[in-house]
């Protein structure tokens, strides 16, 4: 069966998420342990016992969600040998898509996603920059209304996230997304949902966090990856080490290309997408694109024993 690994990214967290895998498998618990010798912090403890207040912060909530999803990889790994024939991963869950595809190790991923963490929260000050989902509008006129909207308030604010034909992000200044909000509602939009995140990101005004996070992941021992890795910024598959570092770079200030990726996959064959971490939310956005392909997902025991038997 061909099978693709998904990843999810920033707003997946929530505290107790992995504990049951740690629990039960020696290969989750190992990864957890890597990661916190990495980070200098037991990254299970907040993981497994927050508070919130400390997992959402995005320096902690990143290395967080990536080490949980690598965690729950290796459990899945160990139980059924499953070799993916693709990995994705949506914004941070891009790193955990790469690590799966056995490009980079944890204990490499782990701090550059928490030095991304830092750079992507003080390129602009908190309370400036917003984002919000546009739910039933195309991208072309969640993209139009954008302009317009920058040019009414003399501010920044672009499609961020291509989620699916339904759903498109918006990030930018908090003035220029809420007049984006409202001009989407007026136009049609089905749904307007402000998104709880502490920075504009995937916007232009992440450039201070781009420039400081490239010469970092210059520095880190990328391999060839074993199989094709779809990145964010033009949902094309990756293999060579040396195009890990520029995408995931760019990737700070650029869309999320994710309905590009979900079409990928047909264009891959794929039978059979998992979704790898805490929650959902990455299987929902590929039924909407195409419902051909089976899902399933893998975030406890009870998940991982239905995904097992699917393979």
């Amino acid at each position: 069966m061909r099978v693709a690994l998904l990843f999810p990214g920033q707003g997946a967290q929530k505290v107790g998420m992995g504990r049951d895998l740690y629990e039960n498998f020696a290969a989750a618990r190992l990864v957890y342990e890597e990661a916190s010798e990495a980070l200098k912090k037991n990254i299970a403890k907040l993981c497994f016992e927050g508070p919130d207040s400390d997992l959402n912060r995005t320096e902690n909530t990143q290395p967080a969600v990536l080490v949980t999803s690598i965690a729950l990889l290796r459990a899945l790994e160990g139980e059924t040998g499953i070799k993916p024939c693709v990995t994705a991963g949506h914004s941070l869950g891009e790193y955990s898509a790469i690590v799966a595809a056995s490009a980079l190790d944890i204990a490499f991923a782990a701090p550059i996603v928490k030095l991304r963490g830092q750079f992507m929260q003080e390129a602009v000050p908190e309370g400036e920059g917003a984002m919000a989902a546009i739910i039933g509008m195309s991208a072309g006129d969640v993209e139009k209304l954008c302009r317009d909207a920058a040019e009414r308030t003399g501010k920044v604010v672009v499609a961020a996230n291509f989620n699916s034909p339904e759903q498109v992000a918006i990030s930018g200044h908090a003035e220029a997304v809420a007049e984006a909000q409202e001009l989407a509602l007026t136009l049609g939009a089905k749904r307007v949902v402000p998104l709880k995140v502490s920075a504009p990101f995937h916007s232009p005004l992440m450039k201070p966090a781009a420039e400081k996070l490239e010469p970092e992941l210059n520095k880190l021992p990328f391999r060839d990856a074993f199989c094709p890795v779809l990145a964010n910024v033009d949902a094309e598959p990756h293999t060579k080490a040396a195009e890990f570092p520029p995408a995931l770079a760019k990737q700070v200030i650029e869309p999320v290309q994710w309905t590009g990726c979900m079409k990928r996959l047909r264009e891959l064959d794929v039978e059979l997408a998992v979704e790898v971490g805490p929650g959902k939310v990455l299987t929902g956005l590929l039924r909407n694109t195409d419902r051909e392909i089976k899902t399933a997902n893998v975030e406890d025991m009870q998940s991982l024993k239905k995904t097992i038997s699917l393979l």
